[in-house]
């Protein structure tokens, strides 16, 4: 119930629409990676900006990848080791990142939703708020893995930092329950 007055809430500030007086469209945010949490919410944000669309209400969807730095990903190995590593490292998180807003972008055309599509090289939860401050959005939607409290300990969670420090409203989309 709690997760419904959350959408609810979220869904509630969008359409109050701009934050900024003067401002002419609603601009909404979603953060997408490899996983299918993060597709669901591209799914949402992408139903949701058409709706409004349809409905007359001037809406821009900006779509965003957090591409790991290659540093993040690669620690060990002396220098030798390290230049190939790095470069194998880093022509396969190009390519995960190009079949990412390849996905993206056809999920927007099969909904005949335009939107703007970025890779930022960081660490999503940051790259999520500064692209937030950097678009002036109005609402980011971001998925749920959902982690239980210890796991989310130990790895962290988007949604959840997103949550207290994006300056706009958050969607946290989530995997539906399964039926038992």
């Amino acid at each position: 119930m709690m997760a419904e007055t959350e959408a609810a809430s979220a869904a509630a500030a969008a359409e109050a629409g701009p934050a900024e007086e003067g401002r002419s469209k609603t601009v909404v945010l979603v953060g997408v990676d490899d996983s299918d949490h993060s597709y669901r919410a591209l799914e949402w944000a992408v139903l949701y900006v058409a709706e409004t669309a349809g409905a007359g209400a001037p809406v821009e969807l900006v779509v965003v990848h957090a591409k790991p730095a290659v540093s993040s990903v690669v620690t060990l190995g002396g220098p030798a080791a390290a230049g190939d590593v790095v470069r194998y490292v880093d022509a396969d998180l190009r390519r995960r990142a190009e079949e990412v807003v390849d996905r993206a972008r056809r999920l927007c055309a099969a909904n005949s939703v335009q939107g703007v599509v970025e890779v930022i090289d960081g660490e999503p939860r940051f790259v999520l708020c500064n692209a937030v401050e950097k678009h002036h959005a109005d609402l980011l939607v971001v998925g749920s893995h959902g982690y239980g409290a210890i796991k989310r300990a130990f790895l962290g969670s988007v949604s959840d930092y997103c949550a207290h420090h994006a300056h706009c409203s958050v969607m946290i989309v989530k995997q539906p329950k399964p039926k038992e």
